[in-house]
């Protein structure tokens, strides 16, 4: 920045290694592929508009599957001298594009939904759609059992995991839906029990669209407390006081933080990076900090106007 101050710089990274979760995604992608094949037959066959609809959601969920792996693969990439960061980025974009493609498929399932409501609708054979239905059940349901444990800590696999839910979700219904209907002769309840379960699929969605969006952004991780951050560095030893700090994710499973600390009688400074970047790592989960100490405060205006900001 071209301070008159002296300067010491950490540049502390924790590399640890992402897990592929590639048997998941072959296997969930191969499945659901097959079935969207089987629903598309069997949908024509028996009439059956919840099983068409349901399997143009299980397309855009392979497509968002193939995706999230994607994304994952290039995040393992070593950085270059262009990409200094890595891909790591691609999974955000990954989980922003898989939170787009649900929101966009449950808007073409509820529209499909009304339409039917407002028309006669088809009758249909329960039996056979059942079947088809529970065996989508059963595919969907086994494939988000796969990615339910890495969904809890990395965006990218929510996504995925949401898309399976949703469509272990839309098979549920089409089973309920369809049994309903073989008992009452009631063919509204279909569309209806598609418009509760876009509702509350779109619920758990949305999340992920704001939560993706939000790292997009270069907000800070919905899991850090900026105000703890700060507070801990302000509570080190030496420090008088701290700006610039800022804290965004490098992907859905890193983070990374830059601070500027005022440390008038800082000695050995590379032994206190050191051990706070371990400590930053320990407490706030920040694989890649880099921290900057001055002597004195800096005057600089434009650090001035970052600090206020």
């Amino acid at each position: 920045m071209g301070h008159d101050h002296g300067h010491s710089h950490d540049h502390h990274h924790h590399h640890h290694s992402l897990p592929s979760h590639n048997s998941a995604f072959a296997i969930g992608a191969s499945l659901n592929l097959g079935f969207v094949l089987v629903e598309v037959a069997c949908g024509i066959a028996f009439g059956s508009l919840a099983l068409l609809a349901d399997a143009g959601h299980n397309l855009a969920d392979v497509a968002g599957l193939l995706l999230a792996w994607g994304a994952m693969a290039l995040a393992r990439r070593r950085p270059t001298g262009r990409l200094t960061y890595g891909l790591g980025r691609g999974t955000i974009l990954a989980a922003l594009s898989n939170a787009g493609l649900l929101l966009f498929g449950l808007g073409a399932i509820g529209w499909e939904a009304v339409r039917r409501l407002l028309t006669e609708a088809t009758p249909i054979e329960a039996g056979p759609v059942m079947a088809v239905a529970a065996v989508g059940l059963v595919i969907n349901g086994v494939t988000a059992l796969m990615f339910r444990k890495g969904a809890s800590s990395d965006l990218n696999l929510r996504g995925a995991f949401l898309h399976m839910v949703a469509d272990a979700a839309i098979s549920g219904g089409v089973i309920v839906a369809a049994g309903l209907i073989a008992l009452t002769g009631w063919s509204w309840i279909d569309p209806v029990i598609g418009l509760a379960i876009v509702v509350i699929i779109a619920i758990g969605t949305w999340g992920l669209f704001r939560d993706s969006l939000d790292l997009a952004l270069d907000a800070v991780p919905a899991g850090i407390d900026r105000a703890a951050v700060e507070a801990f560095l302000l509570d080190q030893p030496g420090v008088s006081d701290l700006h610039d700090l800022h804290i965004w994710s490098l992907s859905t499973s890193a983070v990374a933080l830059t601070a500027h600390l005022v440390m008038p009688n800082s000695e050995n400074t590379d032994a206190f990076l050191l051990e706070l970047a371990e400590e930053l790592h320990e407490h706030f989960g920040i694989d890649h900090s880099t921290v900057q100490i001055e002597r004195s405060p800096c005057d600089c205006p434009l650090v001035s106007v970052h600090a206020a900001a």
